[in-house]
This record gives C-alpha cells, structure tokens and sequence, in this order.
C-alpha cells in the first residue's frame, strides 16, 4: 500500500515528466551555467540543428557553383554579425555552431563579460528589474540576443545606477 502524496508534492509532480524523462548532462550543464529554462534550450538547440543542416545542404552542393558561393557568404555574414562564430573564411565554424554560442550573446552573459554585472544572476536581475538599455531602448528580457554592432552600446538605464556602478569599480569621475 502507496501513501497519498501531500499537496505540495503533487505540485511538484505536475512539473516533473517521469515517462519521458530524459537524462542529458550537457542539456543540464549549459542550463545551469547560463541560467536558462529548458524551453529555452530546446528553442535554442532547435536553431542550431537548422543552421547545421543548412550548412551541411550547402557543403552538398557543387564547389564552384555561384549559387552555393553567394549562400555561403550570406549564411556566415549573418552568423558572423549575430556573433555566433567567430570568423568568415569557411563553413567549418558554422557546422560546429552549439548552444553554448548563442546563449554567449544573450544580455546577461554580454554583461557579464563587458564587467557591468559581478555574475550571471545580478545581470539578470538588472535585466529583469528595467535597468539597462541598448541603444535606445529599455530591455527587461534576458533573453534578449546582443549582436556585435549592439555590444558597443549596452549601458545602464539611469544614471544613478551608472555612479554607483563607477562607485563600486572606483572609476567615479567626481567633476
């Protein structure tokens, strides 16, 4: 005889799949390190399969066909522009394209590496919370994807926020 579950382990168990369950210790580890959801991730991989199957339609085409030239060029600019690889020159990055780069070009992780949050759960809580801006506009969603010409103007929303930022790195300008 089974005990009836208490409330709250029933609610934990609407949240768990037991039947479909499926052990993938990448999946977990690129979840925990950028702090995404599992939907995300399976958006995420789900693009990547896209790109590397285009990518393995094109490497099928003829060497010296201009169609598969012109694709190829447009294919890694737009990679190369979202910051998804890191060079131009072959599809070789681009076929090894992995969830990893694309959660490297969300806001948080963006911010993270250009030193404006201590770690991955303070940039998205200032996401969250409405205090940083690209360009000119006022982000809240950490999944928001930085290409490489918004890098250069990913800044905090107020300018409190900015002195005490400066403050905290003792690069505050007092005059």
């Amino acid at each position: 005889m089974v005990r009836q579950l208490k409330f709250h382990e029933r609610k934990l168990m609407k949240k768990v799949d037991l039947y479909n369950w499926n052990s993938n210790l990448r999946e977990a580890t690129v979840m925990r390190r950028y702090q995404i959801r599992r939907e995300e991730y399976t958006k995420y991989n789900t693009l990547v399969g896209k790109v590397v199957m285009l990518v393995n339609k094109i490497k099928d085409l003829p060497p010296n066909d201009p169609f598969r030239a012109k694709i190829t060029s447009q294919l890694l600019s737009k990679l190369y522009n979202s910051g998804l690889i890191s060079q131009t020159h072959s599809l070789a990055p681009a076929s090894a394209l992995s969830v990893s780069a694309v959660c490297r070009r969300r806001l948080p992780v963006v911010m993270v590496r250009l030193r404006m949050a201590e770690n991955l759960k303070a940039a998205v809580d200032m996401v969250e919370h409405g205090h940083v801006r690209v360009g000119p506009n006022l982000v809240t969603d950490p999944a928001f994807h930085v290409t490489r010409s918004m890098e250069d103007y990913v800044t905090f929303a107020s300018e409190k926020m900015r002195k005490t930022i400066a403050r905290y790195n003792d690069k505050l300008d007092d005059f």
